[in-house]
């Protein structure tokens, strides 16, 4: 793997020297990476714009499940999980070095919720057809208790076992943006699209961007333009027509990260029903155990979420009621808040659990093509149908997507299931990183001694994954930030050093990295006595 392919002033380059593309793609996340690796399987010259980092939202914020959402089955949305069933069979066998079968136990506490779950479960398995992950089945109250160690056992009668999938949201991303990047895209995080080009009949032409490290502003013509910016997609919508009715209301998803002694097996566990209608999951996750999620309605919404008293309350009181040893404040390592960007509700409706996940593909009058929706699982799909939009309208070329069967960057040729070693999210790129540690021992130590991840990692994530800041690190690259911030902090200055080197910057430039990626690791931390807030 090629540096310099990765390299800023390289893919800098590439922008100003390309006239015309043929795909401009704005926003980073799952969603614009679907689409920009799906124009790219297909030969189109294509850029995308990130304003930001890669999956620094919404798809760095996830439940960490590969699934076709089980609650959807429930509201019967069959079309969506049989589709999502479908994406997520195609990333185990793409991805993966991220992506893996997870075994999730319900438990039941009442005698009939046996033969239930179990009816649904099969149901749910046999809709992923030939990509089934295996088959849902009943186990005694025994085997619940020696599987689920810290399961509370009063008035338990069994539980319903069903396979799904469990990955490493921000990971895949990466790894995405890399795929991107090999297929000859040029992809730019920290350049923000400022606004709207169009041509002499008024119809979208390209876009105007900044180079948020330098400030130098760009003006890029495209063929067909995307907006694929998540919960930012009416920003983008109002610089191509101001006034446009908002297309999108954010939903808040709560998630709090325990030690792993609170889920001590290999089991993850899922609570089909809650208080508010949703259901709650406690999964394994890099050797700890992450418990959510929440659905709070937002008016307003920001790129660092807080996570309210009310939902950081609910969970905590929700597992609690299945845990034996039940988490408190005080056990939480970190809270990290997403938010969804649902259909904004035409008839006053707050319910957002009831609101399908779906995609939506939306063309505005000049032409401006907007995707919204969906979920991770089914970003591929997102990706493929809306470029298929921009050849329907005759933005582009047809060609056939390539992406059913594309190999994310890192896959392994052969799946390792030892994943008690950090460095396996590396997959097919762990040797060259060895190696240069091998060429710098120094690089072999650890950021931080209470914890695994190595220097080596930040000089990795700078030279071959685009990394800009400390929280791109440490958030993104190395998953720290979500796993545990008061770790994070602690890194801050030896990635930050580390990073200067590499980028070439000066003190000063470290100086404000740690201190601005201190103030925002304080909304990862739960304090043990909360602050009086309404809840």
């Amino acid at each position: 793997m090629k540096t310099a392919t990765f390299h800023r002033p390289t893919l800098i380059d590439q922008l100003t020297n390309q006239p015309i593309w043929d795909l401009i793609v704005i926003g980073g996340g799952a969603t614009g990476l679907g689409v920009a690796i799906d124009g790219l399987s297909r030969g189109y010259k294509t850029l995308l714009l990130e304003q930001t980092d890669f999956a620094k939202g919404t798809s760095s914020r996830a439940t960490k499940l590969v699934h076709g959402g089980v609650r959807y089955l429930a509201q019967g949305d069959i079309g969506l999980v049989r589709e999502a069933l479908y994406e997520r069979g195609l990333l185990l066998k793409n991805a993966p070095h991220l992506v893996k079968n997870q075994s999730f136990i319900i438990p039941n506490y009442e005698w009939w919720g046996g033969p239930y779950y179990t009816l649904g479960m099969k149901i749910y398995d046999l809709m992923s057809g030939k990509l089934s992950l295996g088959a849902a089945s009943h186990i005694s109250k025994q085997e619940t208790i020696e599987r689920l160690g810290n399961i509370k056992q009063e008035g338990l009668h069994g539980g319903v076992v069903y396979q799904d999938g469990q990955f490493d949201d921000a990971r895949l991303a990466i790894n995405l943006a890399q795929t991107a990047v090999e297929l000859g895209g040029t992809l730019l995080n920290h350049c923000a699209v400022q606004g709207i080009l169009k041509d002499a009949q008024g119809q979208v032409a390209g876009v105007k961007a900044v180079d948020n490290e330098t400030g130098k502003l760009y003006e890029i013509k495209a063929k067909a333009v995307v907006n694929a910016t998540g919960i930012f997609v009416d920003e983008i919508l109002q610089m191509d027509k101001p006034g446009t009715k908002k297309l999108v209301r954010p939903s808040q998803g709560v998630h709090i990260v325990l030690d792993k002694s609170f889920l001590p097996g290999n089991d993850a566990i899922m609570i089909p029903k809650t208080d508010d209608g949703r259901v709650l999951f406690a999964v394994p996750w890099h050797e700890r155990v992450i418990l959510g999620t929440t659905d709070t309605p937002l008016n307003e919404y920001s790129e660092e979420p807080k996570a309210l008293e009310a939902e950081i309350n609910f969970i905590l009181r929700t597992a609690g009621r299945y845990l034996a040893r039940a988490p408190k404040r005080s056990d939480a390592l970190s809270v990290f808040a997403g938010l969804r960007p649902l259909a904004a509700p035409q008839d006053g409706s707050a319910k957002t659990k009831e609101i399908s996940r779906s995609h939506k593909i939306l063309v505005s009058d000049a032409g401006l093509i907007t995707i919204t929706g969906g979920k991770w699982t089914t970003y591929r799909r997102m990706g493929q149908d809306t470029v298929n939009k921009a050849i329907s309208l005759g933005k582009l070329p047809k060609a056939e997507s390539q992406t059913i069967n594309l190999a994310i960057h890192g896959a392994l040729a052969t799946s390792d299931d030892d994943r008690r070693n950090h460095l396996y999210v590396y997959g097919s790129d762990q040797p060259a990183l060895h190696d240069l540690i091998k060429q710098q021992p120094a690089l072999g130590e650890k950021l931080d001694n209470t914890l695994e991840f190595l220097q080596a990692e930040v000089v990795w994530a700078a030279r071959y994954e685009m990394a800009r800041t400390v929280e791109d690190v440490l958030a993104r690259r190395v998953r720290v930030l979500f796993l545990d911030a008061e770790a994070a902090i602690r890194m801050a200055p030896t990635v930050a050093a580390l990073l200067a080197q590499e980028l070439d910057h000066d003190y000063a430039w470290q100086q404000a990295q740690v201190a601005g990626f201190t103030k925002t690791a304080q909304n990862y931390l739960l304090q043990a006595q909360p602050t009086l807030q309404a809840a």
